[in-house]
């Protein structure tokens, strides 16, 4: 059966492939998008579909719909974006998890929420488990976001605990593909837009930190199977790329891939930089039988390839 899905944060980079996908299964999509970081050209393809509403809402703000199944995605996620108006950025977490949980519970459906690897800070255990309870500096200047994230955690539980609202929690890890905003300070776009641009790669520090870097296809089909998990598996559930990356590696293969003569740049770590990040992905194996099957190489092709379409437009 059709169902009617509310996606917040729909015209984002990860929330316009999700409506893609959702799209393509037959369901009748509201996509929600205040355009902070969202795009209408994201979705600019899905405006003439009959099942497709695109509608502008912040969702600090009450929203009233009658919907099935929601995916919270709303929440600059990048550090240019989130430490841009860090108030709004924890109130876009906090109130706008009230809200969503409201309808939820107003409408008794289905609510998936968009959690984040920074909620596990700078880790002392590597790689992360979702047992892990964090090392988050609670003052410092990616707070709004990391604890914005965690916040809305918790108020995810205590719905479901407090109302019985079927709620589901996935934390992603660092997530790659096209249609980032070129401009996000990600070390993906930023390593692409400045290797084709022939500026200088900037790597922070000796770009000896580690990463993991998880194709949006891959992470987009383990929300989709969150979603459609059993009622009363909650999560929260790790999605991303368990392969792991130096800063100073990734930059060597945009360089290679995007046959650029840019020069490798040194510069200082910004402020509670995570030193390494990799996630355990045991449970969303065992749980949903999922895990990423698009490597590094592939999938930075058909960034850099997007990428060289939007510069080629400027």
């Amino acid at each position: 059966m059709t169902q009617r899905i509310l996606v917040t944060g729909g015209a984002g980079f990860l929330g316009s492939h999700l409506c893609d996908r959702l799209m393509k299964r037959g369901d009748d999509i509201l996509c929600l998008d205040n355009f902070f970081t969202g795009s209408k050209r994201n979705v600019a393809h899905l405006m003439r579909e009959p099942h497709f509403e695109l509608m502008r809402h912040d969702v600090t703000f009450p929203l009233y719909v009658e919907v099935d199944r929601i995916f919270n995605l709303a929440c600059p996620a990048s550090p240019v974006h989130y430490q841009f108006d860090p108030v709004q950025t924890t109130k876009t977490s906090v109130h706008g998890a009230i809200n969503v949980l409201g309808l939820a519970k107003r409408v008794k459906a289905r609510i998936l929420q968009a959690s984040t690897s920074e909620v596990y800070g700078d880790p002392e255990v590597h790689p992360q488990t979702e047992a892990y309870l964090g090392r988050v500096n609670c003052i410092g200047p990616r707070s709004c976001y990391d604890e914005g994230k965690r916040c809305a955690e918790t108020l995810f539980f205590d719905y479901q605990r407090q109302h019985g609202v079927d709620i589901k929690v996935v934390r992603i890890f660092n997530t790659y593909g096209p249609r980032m905003h070129p401009n996000d300070g990600r070390v993906v776009s930023n390593f692409i837009v400045q290797a084709l641009r022939g500026e200088d790669v900037t790597i922070h520090g000796d770009g000896s930190q580690t990463r993991s870097f998880c194709y949006v296809d891959d992470l987009i089909d383990g929300m989709l199977r969150m979603m459609d998990s059993p009622g009363g598996f909650y999560g929260p559930v790790n999605l991303g790329n368990p392969g792991e990356f130096t800063m100073r590696a990734l930059a060597e293969m945009v360089l290679r891939m995007t046959r650029s003569k840019s020069r490798l740049v040194e510069k200082p770590l910004p402020p509670d930089d995570p030193r390494q990040r990799r996630p355990d992905i045991s449970l969303a194996r065992a749980t949903l039988g999922w895990e990423p099957k698009v490597t590094l190489e592939d999938g930075l092709k058909e960034t850099i390839a997007f990428f060289r379409r939007l510069l080629a437009e400027e």
